[in-house]
């Protein structure tokens, strides 16, 4: 699957963070239904590795399925060995990024800096993680496009909602990590389907054009 392509037919990355296995097969096909094609779990979720084998098996030919929080190189390994395809960091990790290429994974590593974008692009990472986006504000992704190569894909995460995310869209990001707004732990299958095509409605008119 090609990262552009899927920001291009949806600009949602979706992060389920918090949610448990025995949930995981419902709230995914609950996303992909609303549209949503890329779902990362957090390392900092119960079983992580669980819920994306089973988002991986059940959904991984619509969706691209992949890991979030990863701190460690080692990380990188056990997410492919679950069948997770991608790899997102909340932090500059030249070595996870690494480790997430040579397993010919998808990278998308965070960034709060020009320093840390730049560094990051140039190591081969596929995407920029603008994190977090709701300190940094619109101007920085702005400012950011200016300066990095054409091609580079800058996706916003942090605070993100229907109420804001169309700007970031408009301000020339490809995509945006939204969390809470579409899955908080406990939500039901049907909730996260609102929300996400809440979510989407509100992007309508952004994307028209594209």
């Amino acid at each position: 699957m090609e990262l552009r392509a899927l920001l291009h037919a949806c600009p949602i990355v979706c992060i389920l963070r918090g949610i448990r296995p025995d949930e995981a097969e419902s709230i995914g096909a609950a996303l992909e239904h609303a549209g949503v094609r890329i779902v990362e779990v957090p390392f900092n979720s119960p079983e992580p590795l669980k819920s994306i084998s089973i988002l991986a098996q059940k959904l991984g030919e619509k969706m691209l399925v992949g890991a979030g929080t990863v701190t460690e190189p080692e990380q990188v390994s056990r997410t492919a060995s679950a069948g997770g395809r991608l790899i997102v960091t909340p932090h500059a990790s030249l070595s996870v990024l690494q480790a997430a290429k040579n397993a010919g994974l998808i990278a998308i590593p965070g960034a709060f800096s020009p320093t840390e974008a730049f560094a990051l692009q140039e190591a081969g990472a596929d995407a920029i993680k603008l994190f977090p986006a709701e300190n940094l504000g619109v101007g920085m992704l702005r400012s950011l496009l200016v300066v990095l190569p054409a091609h580079t894909i800058i996706i916003p995460v942090g605070g993100i909602d229907a109420r804001n995310a169309s700007s970031w869209l408009r301000a020339g990001a490809l995509g945006v990590g939204v969390g809470s707004a579409i899955f908080k732990p406990g939500d039901s299958a049907s909730r996260v389907f609102e929300s996400a095509q809440q979510l989407m409605s509100s992007l309508q008119a952004v994307r028209e054009p594209v």
